[in-house]
């Protein structure tokens, strides 16, 4: 079985139900696992949302459910290195799509996302593997 690093918009899809398009046929055989930063977004939109507690109690079962990567120092030190050669580009990138990256190239682990524009630099300087439309 394939593990495949979701970003929180295919997440926040699939377990709503509303992932759609090519890509939820490519995902549709693999073992989905969820980073540290998507727990966190997936609580914080449910919480700024004023979600019912029937929903969040959802939300919870479904994380649950799923693989997970916490933060660990080979994941701390693949952020640090992701950071450092941003900034040395002169193109810092947004801290959580950096963590996101850092918990897929410490794993050895492909990310799907249909937000390929930010994860592009990981991409090209890093090696990163995207699964996308």
């Amino acid at each position: 079985m394939k593990y495949v690093v979701f970003d929180t918009d295919i997440a926040s899809r699939t377990h709503k139900g509303t992932l759609t398009g090519p890509i939820a046929g490519r995902l549709a055989m693999v073992v989905p696992v969820l980073s540290f930063v998507t727990v966190g977004e997936l609580t914080k939109w449910t919480a700024a949302r004023n979600r019912s507690q029937r929903r969040r109690d959802a939300l919870d079962r479904w994380v649950d459910r799923r693989q997970a990567i916490w933060c660990d120092r080979p994941i701390a030190r693949t952020w640090g290195e992701l950071a450092a050669a941003a900034d040395r580009r002169g193109r810092p990138r947004p801290q959580n799509d950096m963590w996101i990256a850092a918990c897929c190239l410490a794993e050895g682990l492909p990310l799907a996302t249909r937000n390929v524009k930010d994860y592009e630099d990981f991409v090209h300087h890093h090696g990163l593997v995207l699964i996308t439309e």
